[in-house]
C-alpha cells in the first residue's frame, strides 16, 4: 500500500478564462492570469492510496462518495498513467481518493481549480511523474493548471490542437509583491444555478461581445497585466482587474439565455469599491467576480483596516455571524472618519448580507504533507 497526501491552493483570475475552443481537452479561447492564494486560508487537501488489495477505484469528496466515472477525473488518471515511472505492477493497482476543501464547493470560489490541482499533484507524487504537470491538472479543470504554481501565474491558451502547449507558467513568486492582500467577501455559499462549464459554453456560442473581447481586447490586456504585476503597479493592476471582471459578466449577460452570477449585493460591493476609490482620490481597492456572487477584493496591506472599517459600516455583520465572521489573516478594522463616510453615498445594507470575510494573501503552490496528516480512511 502506498499513500501520498498533498495540499493545493485556490487561484483567483484577474484576466479571466471564459470559454473553451475544445471542450474535451479543455483548451481555452484566450490566455489568462491569476493570483495564487495562501493555502493557510483556502486550499484543497487530497490523500491518494494505491493498493493491490483494493477491488475498485473509489473517491470521496468532503466525506461523500462520488462516482469515479466523471470524465474529467478519468482524463487526469489517464494522463498520469501515461507518464508513470513506477514498477512492480503498481500502475495497475486500484486507488482510493479522499479530498476535502476548507471552503464552500461550487459557490464561485474556484473549488475545482484547487481540487484538480491537488489531485494532479498527489497522483504525480504517487506515480513518480516528472516535469510540468499543469497540463494534467488542466485535463480535470481548466483553471486548475494555474494552481500548480504559486504567486502570479499565466495560462497560455496555446495553438496546438492536441493541447500540448496549453500550459501554465509562473510570472512572479508570492514574495515578489508581498504587500498585496486579498479579501474574499462571501455573499452566498450556495451552489450556483448555472455551472461554469455550462455558462462558458452558452456564452461562447451566443455572445457576440465575448467574441469581440477575445479577439480585440484580451491580446493587449494580457500583456499589460503581466507588465503591471512585474512592475508592482497597483493602479494599472486594479483598473485592468475591474474592467476584465465587468466585461466577463457583461458577456454572460449577453448570452442567450443570459447567465447571471452576480446579485444585488454583488453590485452594491462594486459601487462601494468605486465610491471608496473616488473618496480617497486614488485607486486603493479592486474587485473581481468569478462565476458567482462572491467578491474578491485586492488591496495593499496598509489599506486593509480602513477598507474593512468602511465595509463594516455599509455591510454590517449579523449577530448570527459574529463568531468567525472575519477569517484568515487577523484584521483590526479602523473606525472610518465621518469625512470619508460623507463622501461615500451608499445605502447601508441590512445586517448579515455578507456571511463572512476571508483575509488572505498571495501564496505558494502545492506541497506534499507528511503521512501523519493524511485524511482518514473511509469504509
Amino acid at each position: 500500500m502506498n499513500t501520498v497526501t498533498c495540499v493545493a491552493p485556490v487561484n483567483i483570475a484577474v484576466i479571466k478564462y471564459w470559454g473553451k475552443r475544445d471542450e474535451n481537452l479543455i483548451l481555452p479561447v484566450n490566455d489568462s492570469i491569476s493570483a495564487t492564494l495562501d493555502m493557510d486560508h483556502l486550499c484543497a487537501k487530497t490523500t491518494v492510496t494505491a493498493s493491490p488489495d483494493f477491488k475498485e477505484n473509489r473517491i470521496w469528496l468532503n466525506g461523500k462518495e462520488e462516482s469515479m466515472q466523471n470524465p474529467r477525473l478519468q482524463n487526469c488518471l489517464r494522463e498520469i498513467r501515461k507518464r508513470a515511472q513506477v514498477s512492480n505492477g503498481m500502475e495497475n493497482w486500484k486507488i482510493h481518493i479522499r479530498s476535502e476543501n476548507n471552503f464552500p464547493t461550487a459557490a464561485g470560489l474556484a473549488s475545482s481549480a484547487a481540487g484538480y490541482a491537488c489531485l494532479a499533484t498527489t497522483l504525480a507524487k504517487l506515480y513518480k511523474v516528472e516535469g510540468d504537470i499543469s497540463g494534467i491538472a488542466r485535463a480535470g479543470s481548466g483553471s486548475a493548471c494555474r494552481s500548480i504554481y504559486g504567486g502570479f501565474v499565466r495560462w497560455y491558451s496555446g495553438s496546438d490542437p492536441t493541447g500540448i502547449d496549453s500550459i501554465a507558467r509562473p510570472i512572479a513568486p508570492a514574495t515578489h509583491w508581498s504587500e498585496i492582500r486579498i479579501l474574499i467577501l462571501v455573499v452566498s455559499d450556495s451552489k450556483k444555478k448555472v455551472s461554469s462549464a455550462e455558462g462558458m459554453k452558452r456564452t461562447l456560442e451566443t455572445s457576440e461581445f465575448l467574441k469581440h473581447k477575445v479577439d480585440k481586447i484580451i491580446p493587449t490586456r494580457i500583456n499589460e497585466m503581466q507588465k503591471a504585476v512585474l512592475n508592482s503597479d497597483f493602479t494599472t493592476f486594479a483598473e485592468l482587474t475591474m474592467k476584465d471582471s465587468n466585461e466577463m459578466h457583461a458577456a454572460c449577460l449577453a448570452a442567450y439565455p443570459p447567465c447571471v452570477y452576480m446579485n444585488d449585493i454583488s453590485h452594491s460591493i462594486v459601487d462601494l469599491v468605486h465610491k471608496y476609490n473616488d473618496a480617497t482620490g486614488t485607486i486603493k481597492a479592486a474587485y473581481t467576480f468569478d462565476a458567482g456572487p462572491n467578491a474578491t477584493i485586492f488591496l495593499k496591506e496598509r489599506d486593509v483596516s480602513e477598507f474593512v472599517g468602511i465595509l463594516n459600516n455599509f455591510f454590517p455583520m449579523s449577530d448570527l455571524y459574529l463568531n468567525g465572521y472575519l477569517k484568515g489573516i487577523p484584521i483590526k478594522a479602523a473606525l472610518p472618519s465621518s469625512d470619508l463616510l460623507g463622501k461615500i453615498c451608499l445605502t447601508k445594507q441590512e445586517p448579515g448580507r455578507l456571511k463572512y470575510v476571508i483575509c488572505t494573501k498571495v501564496g505558494d503552490g502545492p506541497k506534499q504533507l507528511p503521512d501523519s496528516e493524511a485524511l482518514s480512511s473511509i469504509n
